[in-house]
């Protein structure tokens, strides 16, 4: 049995996807962009502020789940340009204590929706 999960405080889904579905104990969050739930508007400032946006909306999603950043096992980050992970993973590593952070692959590809520079997505169990 799945449950969707959504919130008010992330980005609605801009296609046919939930913003999570939690199956059992396992929460599995679509990929989160820089999008301000509360204007609708992208925040590309710079990288690492679209980076903060894309974790807030996350952390959002994971609360309405009932969880927290210590529930996440996996993330998965893509970025358009591998230049931009140092400053992508300072901005990440301060929702993670490092002796129990998660696993994670970091992937360059092509192009993003809505052209953003980062999309996170993660995997959370209770």
């Amino acid at each position: 049995m799945k449950t969707i999960i959504n919130t008010a405080n992330a980005p609605a889904p801009i296609g046919p996807y939930s913003q999570a579905v939690l199956s059992g104990n396992t929460l599995y969050t679509s990929g989160q962009i820089a999008f301000d739930a509360q204007t609708g508007e992208l925040i590309l400032t710079d990288i690492q502020t679209e980076t903060k946006q894309v974790m807030e909306n996350l952390k959002a999603v994971l609360e309405a789940a009932g969880m927290t950043f210590d529930h996440v096992v996996k993330t998965s980050i893509f970025i358009s340009n591998m230049d931009d992970f140092a400053r992508i993973n300072e901005v990440y590593g301060r929702y993670f204590n490092p002796e129990t952070a998660p696993a994670r692959e970091t992937v360059q590809v092509a192009r993003l929706p809505k052209d953003v520079n980062v999309e996170i997505s993660m995997i959370a169990v209770k």
